[in-house]
């Protein structure tokens, strides 16, 4: 089982969720809300603690973070966002300060929602409550 473990009420991440669900045609990827009772329960199962500032991506019994969870989602999708897999060239720590600048800055950059995202009727499936 693949899922993501993300931040519900960020339109950047929600954003995100909607490009990974366009390019995961094989629909080998679930979600989770980290504020949905699934997402709590899946950061307690797994004892992940940097849920806040990072997107989570469980595969296989492994938890990834930051920039090697988007490496390992990208190598599940077709289409342009497959490139991501290739970032895995540049070292961890220049591949994670970059994202840790956008995590820190996601809800000044792009808003934040009261509320979690509701899935499209045709995607609930994919979705861990």
């Amino acid at each position: 089982m693949n899922i993501i473990v993300f931040d519900g009420v960020c339109n950047f991440c929600n954003r995100v969720v909607q490009i990974i669900i366009r390019y995961d045609t094989s629909c080998h990827i679930q979600f989770s809300a980290q504020q949905s009772g699934v997402g709590i329960q899946l950061l307690q199962e797994y004892t992940i603690q940097e849920s806040n500032s990072s997107v989570v991506f469980i595969t296989k019994g492994m938890v990834y973070y930051q920039s090697d969870a988007v490496i390992e989602i990208a190598k599940l999708l077709t289409g342009w966002p497959s490139i991501f897999k290739y970032s895995i060239i540049v070292p961890r720590f220049l591949r994670n300060g970059i994202y840790k600048l956008i995590a820190a800055n996601r809800y000044r950059l792009f808003g934040k929602q009261a509320a979690c995202m509701v899935p499209r009727e045709e995607d609930k499936r994919r979705f861990l409550n």
